[in-house]
Formats: C-alpha cells, structure tokens, sequence
C-alpha cells in the first residue's frame, strides 16, 4: 500500500514486509546504512513512521514471498510487442470489471438486476471477503493481507510494467520493493 497511502488512510497500526534483510534491519536501526542513496530514504522513512502508534518491520525470505514470484513467472510468460501502448493516453476503461456486482453491493447493498435469492446469499458471503476504501475495492486474504481488485485494463497495464521491467528484475530480491515505496511516498 505505501506508507504515505497508509498515513493518508489513518492506519495507526502497520506492519511492512520485505525480502531484502539488508533492508529491514537497515530500518530497524539493526544495520548501519551507508549507501548515501539509501540514507536519505531511510531517513524519510523514519520522519513518516512517527504518524503510527505501532509499525512492525517484518523480513519475509524469497521463497515465502509467492505473489512477488508468481507475478515474475506470470510476466515471463508473456509475449509482449516491441512498442506498448499507453493506457492512460488512449483513456481505456473497463465498465465492466469482474467485481462490479460486489463493489456495487458493498457500495449501496443493491443486487445486480435478475439475482435470485441464492445469488444474493451468494453476493452477501462474498463481500464478507472484501473492503471498500472510497472507491477502491480489496479483497482480504485468510492472513488480512489487503489485494487491491483491478480491472482488466489495469491488469494488462501492470503485466506490462512487470514484463517492461519498470521493477527491475526480481532476482535481487528488492527491486519491487524500492519501486513500490517511491511511489507510495
């Protein structure tokens, strides 16, 4: 989420996770930061941790951090053009996303027309499994971990940027995670 999304959010409690040792016990204060790049962003860091009461820096190794995997696998299998075009520019949008029915429902508890009483029963489990923050939809994993539902024209834009490399290559264990940060804050 970024750690600015989550102080804009009001989250008072936080817990990050990272696959890069280097970089946790770094912000632990465990670890002396020496990179000049790094100090300033650690520094950063710790100023927008002061608006939490309580914020855990967890290291999550390689082999745990399945999502990270499966999206590297995911892009790799991709055949992409040269030239990728710009979603923002051609102001694609998908008007009817996949989670339309729940986000609608969690939005006003109305039912898609022609549900049936078992639909409905259906559509109310389901949004148990999800949470609406404004006009954005998640779906809670059994661990509470919070997966932002994207459409399909958001989806093709992040395969894209994964296959383009905008994260580097995952091999160094932190590329994503410096990239996701950056722009959260």
């Amino acid at each position: 989420m970024g750690i600015r999304a989550a102080i804009e959010r009001k989250i008072k409690v936080l817990e990050v996770y990272e696959d890069s040792a280097l970089v946790i016990y770094q912000l632990k204060g465990e670890w002396e930061t020496r990179d000049p790049k790094l100090v300033n962003y650690r520094r950063l860091v710790l100023e927008l941790i002061e608006e939490f009461d309580d914020i855990t820096f967890c290291y999550l190794p390689r082999d745990e951090n399945q999502m990270a995997d499966a999206l590297a696998t995911l892009a790799s299998m991709i055949k992409a053009p040269a030239h990728c075009c710009n979603i923002e520019e051609e102001e694609e949008k998908d008007d009817h996303p996949w989670y339309q029915g729940i986000l609608r429902y969690m939005k006003s508890r109305e039912y898609p027309n022609q549900a049936t009483e078992n639909d409905k029963r259906t559509l109310r489990r389901l949004a148990s499994d999800y949470v609406l923050d404004g006009e954005i939809l998640y779906k809670r994993r059994k661990d509470q971990v919070l997966l932002r539902c994207v459409d399909a024209v958001e989806a093709k834009q992040i395969l894209e940027e994964v296959h383009e490399g905008v994260c580097g290559t995952h091999a160094n264990g932190h590329g994503c995670y410096w990239a996701d940060l950056t722009k959260g804050i």
